[in-house]
């Protein structure tokens, strides 16, 4: 009989467990998985615009700033297996329940952004996969439509989300090797232009110091991903064993990979070009190979590429309020679990509906460019709460547990925070104003949501 029709057994009389089906294998792909695919397919060209030919460099710069603070996560994740991530190692290492909230809240919030990007880039990579010139209207459309799709898998379940999420990330690592082998293949018959891919252009107005931190900062959303695995640390068999390889193993495939994609796509394509397109890879293969059948899949292996960033990302943003409203900090109702399917449905509900309400807000703002504005808007929040996650392992050391886990050593904390810090801050990062004034608005939202809950938990104690 399928355990997905049976109740699960309750703990404490409570809530049913969550259901452990994560090995290694599963959780490879799921880390995979969540850092492939919208930032790399979408963002290529904005990045090239920023340093020329030399875009491999930011990506580089992005993957060393990922892994000093996966390190971080390592420690923590090996240390308290536990669901809530980052929010949850905040609360241990200060226990001030407001800075857990407003970590969690900006922890779900880049999830959504992200989700909310990939809707938009899925709508993109399908008008250029039909020959369709889409209106603004008709692409919000197709956005809500996909975010009620992304909901209907999250709530049928991990088990069913994660299989989705292996094919998924087959399909997407596909369309990045089309890229570098009908690249190199055009390079080797003499097309194109490598000497390209070293030539480093700034735009006018900016130092290469600049001009480097700004390209990192949009570089940075295609390395993100890798701290959504921990909040899978209750599903997962045998974390303390299996995170660390997994994590770093995945952050050093996707990095080679976004190297050899980056190198490629500057190679056959002129920056000029790339950055001006909506779906740079696309341009990349129908230059390499026109009229060849495989170059009119890579649209659509594009959208399979973003909804599976989207799904991952709503999965891990309902998974966050969830193992926080185990902690106490949010209210219990997003605890519950569906009897039958084990899933946090009420949670799943709410993440939806602020995905929804996001993607109209952006969408309908004037020659708004989607994909770049959440995009740098997710990296922004991620960033925030990594330096937070770099000085919790650190105050966290004083903590003994009664098992053996990972430790980051000294160093790296210290460099992950700081190197956190220098992409956030605005003179240093280059970033928009409409990153922080979106970010600004998540922030209210979280802040006006405690007040309100600490406010009942008041009246409630009060009723007593």
């Amino acid at each position: 009989m399928s355990t997905s029709s049976t109740p699960a057994p309750t703990t404490a009389g409570q809530q049913p467990e969550l259901k452990r089906v994560l090995g290694p294998k599963l959780l490879l792909l799921f880390v995979v998985g969540d850092i492939l695919g919208t930032g790399v397919y979408a963002l290529t060209g904005q990045v090239a615009g920023e340093v020329g030919g030399a875009a491999w460099l930011p990506f580089l710069v992005a993957f060393a700033v990922a892994t000093l603070t996966a390190l971080s996560y390592l420690e923590l994740v090996t240390k308290y297996p536990q669901a809530a991530g980052a929010a949850l190692y905040v609360h241990k290492a200060f226990g001030v329940q407001f800075l857990t909230f407003l970590v969690c809240f900006v922890v779900m919030s880049s999830g959504i952004t992200s989700a909310s990007a990939a809707s938009r880039a899925f709508a993109a990579n399908l008008a250029a996969g039909l020959g369709w010139a889409a209106s603004d209207g008709a692409v919000l459309a197709v956005g809500l439509v996909f975010i009620g799709l992304v909901m209907a898998v999250n709530f049928r379940g991990v088990g069913e989300s994660v299989r989705l999420n292996v094919v998924l990330t087959l399909v997407e690592l596909s369309g990045l090797l089309l890229v570098i082998g009908v690249g190199a293949w055009f390079l080797a018959g003499g097309e194109g232009d490598f000497s390209r891919a070293v030539a480093f252009e700034t735009p006018g107005d900016k130092s290469v110091l600049l001009a480097v931190s700004t390209a990192t900062s949009l570089a940075f959303f295609a390395m993100v991903g890798f701290e959504d695995s921990v909040n899978m640390a209750e599903e997962t068999r045998d974390p303390s064993r299996v995170f660390p390889r997994v994590m770093l193993t995945g952050l050093g495939l996707t990095a080679v990979v976004y190297v050899l994609v980056s190198i490629c796509a500057v190679a056959v394509v002129p920056v000029g070009e790339l950055r001006a397109s909506e779906t740079p890879l696309v341009e990349v293969v129908q230059t390499a190979a026109p009229g060849f059948p495989v170059s009119d899949l890579l649209p659509f292996i594009s959208m399979f590429a973003v909804a599976n960033s989207a799904l991952i990302n709503m999965m891990m943003a309902s998974r966050l309020l969830y193992g926080m409203s185990r902690q106490g900090v949010l209210p219990p109702v997003l605890a519950t679990v569906h009897p039958f399917r084990r899933t946090p449905w009420v949670s799943i509900v709410l993440t939806t509906a602020i995905a929804v309400a996001l993607l109209a807000y952006v969408s309908l703002s004037p020659d708004s460019p989607v994909v770049a504005v959440l995009g740098g808007t997710t990296s922004l929040l991620l960033l925030t709460v990594f330096c937070a996650v770099n000085v919790s392992v650190l105050v966290l050391r004083r903590d003994r547990v009664g098992h053996g886990h990972f430790s980051a050593g000294r160093l790296a904390p210290v460099l992950g925070a700081l190197s956190c810090a220098y992409l956030v801050l605005p003179w240093t990062s280059g970033r928009s104003l409409e990153q922080y004034r979106i970010a600004g608005l998540l922030l209210a939202l979280g802040v006006v949501l405690w007040a309100v809950n600490h406010v009942a938990a008041q009246r409630r104690a009060a009723a007593r």
